[in-house]
């Protein structure tokens, strides 16, 4: 695990505590009808772990991997107050192997490794559903400066071309999760998509 990248993600989450915003991200608020109601999911980096919580919360077994312990340790403190099932896991996210064909839903938001791609959709179980957000290129002021972290526009139904794209869209969105992001607005991309 790269101890540098723990590090960082680590004092961003320092100040965190159960009154901190973790909130689902859009796609999957709003979409949400597509959901199974069992089964089991998986929040990849998860951060506080708002869509696990939205996830456990729809009656969804959740899995929630992260670098970061201190929003680990907060998102188990509210699953345990709140009697949710959802199991964390501090991961390194670039050197984690997943699982083949184990989960029904897979959540991804502000994150993008075109490397994990290929993974992701195996470890999908057959009709398993995938909701990515992440940010639209060009670079945005107060989100990531590393151009390899945005999403092209349209690359989402290239990405996943063997999926079967249920809804996809791109432009601003309002952050509800303000004291995570520091600015409240930028230009995402979204997608839901279902393994056939």
């Amino acid at each position: 695990m790269s101890l540098e990248m723990a590090e960082k993600w680590d004092a961003k989450y320092a100040q965190c505590n159960l009154q901190t915003p973790a909130n689902p991200c859009f796609v999957l608020k709003q979409h949400s009808r597509f959901l199974p109601f069992h089964g089991q999911a998986l929040e990849l980096a998860c951060g506080l772990g708002g869509n696990a919580r939205f996830l456990a919360q729809c009656g969804l077994k959740t899995h929630a991997w992260d670098i970061s312990d201190n929003a680990l340790t907060v998102l188990n403190n509210f699953a345990s107050l709140n009697q949710l099932s959802i199991t964390p896991l501090i991961t390194d996210l670039e050197q984690m192997i997943l699982p083949y064909q184990q989960f029904d839903v897979i959540v991804i938001s502000r994150y993008l490794d075109r490397n994990q791609f290929k993974a992701i959709a195996d470890a999908l179980k057959p009709k398993g559903l995938l909701y990515y957000q992440t940010f639209l290129a060009p670079v945005q002021d107060n989100a990531p400066q590393n151009p390899d972290f945005y999403i092209q526009p349209g690359e989402f139904n290239q990405a996943w071309s063997n999926l079967e794209t249920l809804v996809y869209g791109e432009g601003w969105l309002t952050n509800e999760n303000t004291a995570e992001q520091g600015s409240n607005k930028h230009r995402y991309a979204w997608y839901v998509g279902r393994k056939q």
